[in-house]
This record gives structure tokens, sequence and C-alpha cells, in this order.
């Protein structure tokens, strides 16, 4: 799992108390599992503050409200995007509108994604023993 420097977690930890409604509508539903995966909110990687990180899939989902339009906003973002990616991470950026208007859609997408980016089984966990599979012994 990736990590945060002691800022980052700090900084995590005022986030969560402080989430957008858009962000909010999201997280009721990623942790009841309605996605089959578990999240984790305002996770603390390096330097950032992940708004919704998904480990076993290696997703980032980001609620992008109207400050990430502007400024050197789009120019910070990339980098920290590009950060992420080295890490094996890829991030979805889901504009808050979107979540308001379309949240079971949304939902639907990062679902999907996750599920094409997570492993089928754990490696440490070796693979599914063959009754699992379908297969007779």
């Amino acid at each position: 799992m990736i990590k945060g420097s002691g800022r980052a977690y700090r900084r995590a930890k005022e986030l969560r108390r402080d989430m957008s409604l858009p962000e909010i509508l999201l997280w009721r539903q990623l942790r009841r599992k309605q996605t089959g995966f578990h999240w984790r909110k305002q996770h603390p990687a390096g330097e950032y503050e992940l708004d919704f990180y998904c480990d076993r899939a290696k997703l980032c989902v980001e609620v992008d409200g109207e400050a990430h339009e502007r400024g050197d906003r789009p120019r910070k973002d990339a980098r920290r995007d590009r950060w992420l990616l080295t890490r094996g991470i890829r991030t979805l950026r889901v504009p808050a509108q979107e979540i308001l208007t379309n949240l079971d859609g949304v939902l639907a997408l990062i679902g999907a994604i996750a599920r094409k980016r997570a492993p089928l089984h754990r490696p440490s966990d070796g693979p599914p023993p063959p009754d699992k599979l379908g297969e007779d012994c």
C-alpha cells in the first residue's frame, strides 16, 4: 500500500472531516462496496492526499470541482497524476457535477475500471483451488 508523509497524514485527517457534497455522496456508495471493492477516503500518498483509493485495483478517484480548471491547478493535477502513475496507480478524475447528476453512472464506471485493474487473486494467496475454477479433481 502506498504511504504518505507525516504532513500528508495530518492533512488527510483534516480533509476527512471537511468533505464536499459530491465527495460525501460518492463515499456513501463506495463504503457500502457498491463497486465490489474496499476504498479508503482521503488516503495519504507521498506528499498528496487521494480523495478515494482502492489498493487492490491501484485506482485513485479524484472528485474535481470548478477549482481544478483554474490557474495552475491543471498543471499541478497533471504532475500529481504522473507521480502516481510511476507507482502503478491510475487516476480517474470525475467532475463533481457528474456525481450530483449521474451517481449511478459514475459508480458503474468506477466499478468497471477497478475490475479491469484488479488481479483475480492476490499473489500471496496463490492460485485459486481447482474446485473454485469449476474443474473436477
